[in-house]
């Protein structure tokens, strides 16, 4: 391990855009916090966002890599393989800290300290599983009918992903959602459309309460909606008031209280990370400046401190200098209104502070970064070294 008083004696002012092979720890010096690199074979990927990916004593993270599901020691960096083979790494479970994950038709579970494996369920036919619940009693997942007009692919031109997000917009394929009861088998749907279902996600808390979303380009969807395991209580959890306003890239805090997600009043002109509380109806809002928004934020454990991943020139925000990490401190709008109206937004703006300079990431990988279960460190993914890798950002600043 190569400590930070070395780098700057043999590398003298280290700035990771000029880097093209890191080690495997340092400092950046555009913001005194300490990275390190978590993973070892090129082409590893920790989970999207909003998943659940650590082990129940906080220790180890679970992660993908080229040959399978690994394990890391947060404290040690010990890594280790708990599953060999292509799998889909689903999440870790909430109560019972086994892996789930996904190979061929079926669904398995591996305990990471035994690495047992278990299959649990059977996909059904057309169909994709998506989340766990909180108690590990019910999947969810969407089933899509074939696209019988399916037309032959073009390769002849470079398909960026908004043009591929329009194209599986404008197919309006049947789908619905399904629930699957891991104890009995049987599988339940609801909700069937012709709308794009994607985004589920059980709230970490609440073991019926599942949260999903209708995709596509964000100015033409109502996106944000929850229904209960059962198909009831179906609603819209954001509904705009301008036009092109957008809200997505939605997520739930650790307490199952608060639903977050960014918003734009509109899209690309004014940016928000906005909160909605499923208990009483309650909304908050925080504001951003434009080149700390960021393509998916997250919030720590405790709730206090929220994480942004920056973006690229390139997108929504067209920010000039967003390509950085951030830890955001939320910092409430004094109130000091005197009438008694209700119902109305808690503003909010964060104050933000980089973490990690990101100039020599290409964003077509997103870094979806989440808490340590700790708090203490932020884990992303990166290609800043040509292949993805894991890394964790400390955000307690070096020597501090």
């Amino acid at each position: 391990m190569i400590g930070a008083a070395f780098l700057f004696i043999a590398l003298g002012t280290f700035r990771l855009a000029a880097q093209t092979n890191l080690p495997a720890e340092w400092v950046d010096a555009d913001t005194g916090h300490r990275v390190v690199r978590l993973s070892q074979e090129p082409g590893s990927s920790s989970l999207y966002f909003n998943l659940n990916a650590y082990t129940h004593d906080g220790r180890r993270l679970v992660f993908t890599a080229p040959g399978g599901i690994d394990t890391v020691d947060l404290q040690t960096r010990a890594i280790e393989r708990i599953v060999h083979g292509r799998v889909r790494l689903l999440m870790v479970g909430r109560k019972s800290g086994l892996v789930y994950f996904v190979k061929g038709e079926s669904v398995f579970t591996v305990d990471p300290d035994t690495k047992a494996v278990s299959e649990v369920a059977k996909v059904p036919a057309n169909g994709s599983v998506i989340t766990v619940n909180a108690d590990e009693t019910l999947l969810a997942g969407t089933i899509t009918e074939p696209d019988t007009n399916a037309a032959p692919a073009d390769d002849s031109a470079p398909r960026t992903k908004a043009k591929n997000i329009q194209a599986r917009f404008d197919k309006h394929l049947t789908m619905e959602l399904f629930i699957l009861n891991l104890a009995t088998g049987t599988v339940k749907t609801f909700d069937r459309c012709t709308d794009w279902l994607n985004h589920l996600q059980f709230s970490p808390t609440d073991p019926t309460l599942l949260m999903f979303c209708h995709e596509g380009p964000w100015q033409d969807v109502d996106r944000i909606w929850t229904i209960r395991a059962d198909g009831s209580h179906l609603q819209l959890i954001h509904q705009r008031t301008m036009v092109m306003e957008i809200a997505g890239h939605e997520f739930w805090g650790a307490d199952g209280r608060t639903i977050w997600y960014d918003l734009q009043t509109p899209r690309g002109e004014d940016f928000w990370l906005g909160g909605y509380n499923v208990t009483n109806g309650e909304r908050t809002w925080y504001h951003l400046q434009r080149d700390e928004w960021s393509v998916h934020y997250n919030v720590s454990p405790d709730g206090q401190i929220f994480s942004g991943d920056g973006g690229g020139p390139g997108m929504v925000a067209h920010a000039k200098d967003g390509q950085w990490l951030y830890l955001f401190h939320p910092e409430a709008v004094r109130n000091s209104m005197e009438s008694t109206l209700t119902n109305l937004i808690t503003p909010g703006v964060f104050r933000s502070e980089k973490l990690v300079n990101m100039a020599r990431h290409d964003y077509s990988l997103e870094p979806n970064g989440s808490f340590t279960p700790d708090g203490k460190w932020l884990v992303f993914r990166s290609n800043m070294e040509s292949a993805a890798q894991v890394y964790a950002v400390e955000l307690q600043r070096a020597g501090h």
